[in-house]
């Protein structure tokens, strides 16, 4: 019977995806080593381990609209989920890698965003908990079926730069903010208009909205 254990091996920014990603570099082993795994459906929940980094007096600041002021962190810094991740493995013996991609998001109103906006430097570290059912060749060339063990579990420091690099390739000197609806709609519908304008008469009447606002 399969046992599967896995790794993290690295981490880089995608810069071919519509949206903002990171591929995480995964490793899969399994014993037997000689063992034929036709494919894995593995799932990861990715957790963001809170506590097992330190922080200067500035990320301090910016984290206590996560955490609360540092005086109550022993009771509030605790581990965080951040996204729920997929992939099918291919068919291996022994050991094998993949690319287990996570979708990422500038968006202000989740905390994995709040969290490492927040972060100047270092690293994050991050637990990964493996689910999910093999396929492997039994001795006689049937298809059996397994559950990957509920114990299987991994860490990783991901760098902070590396998240910082992804949105600043999708959103080049910006950030994100947020508006009530009805001030979005004014907005949308007042630079539509602005767009059917001359170029002088766009910049006046976008510094005319933003004084108004």
């Amino acid at each position: 019977m399969p046992e599967l254990n896995f790794q993290v091996i690295g981490v880089e920014p995608s810069t071919r995806g519509l949206t903002p990603l990171l591929h995480f570099n995964l490793e899969v082993s399994n014993q037997p080593a000689t063992e034929l795994i036709q494919a894995v459906m593995l799932q990861s929940q990715i957790q963001i381990q809170a506590p097992q980094r330190p922080y200067n007096e500035r990320e301090k600041a910016r984290l206590e609209d996560l955490f609360g002021t540092p005086d109550r962190w022993g009771q509030t810094l605790r581990n965080r989920l951040w996204a729920h991740a997929s992939v099918t493995v291919r068919p291996f013996s022994g050991r094998t890698e993949t690319v287990l991609p996570v979708q990422c998001t500038y968006d202000f109103n989740v905390i994995a965003t709040k969290y490492f906006y927040a972060l100047e430097g270092g690293e994050v570290p991050l637990l990964f908990l493996f689910s999910g059912t093999i396929f492997y060749s039994a001795p006689d060339g049937g298809l059996q079926v397994q559950q990957i063990s509920w114990d299987k579990e991994c860490v990783y420091r991901m760098p902070v730069k590396v998240w910082a690099e992804l949105m600043n390739y999708h959103y080049p000197e910006s950030a994100w903010l947020p508006l009530h609806r009805d001030v979005f709609d004014r907005l949308s519908a007042y630079l539509g208009a602005s767009h059917r304008a001359p170029a002088r008469t766009r910049h006046r009447r976008t510094m005319i909205f933003v004084d108004h606002r």
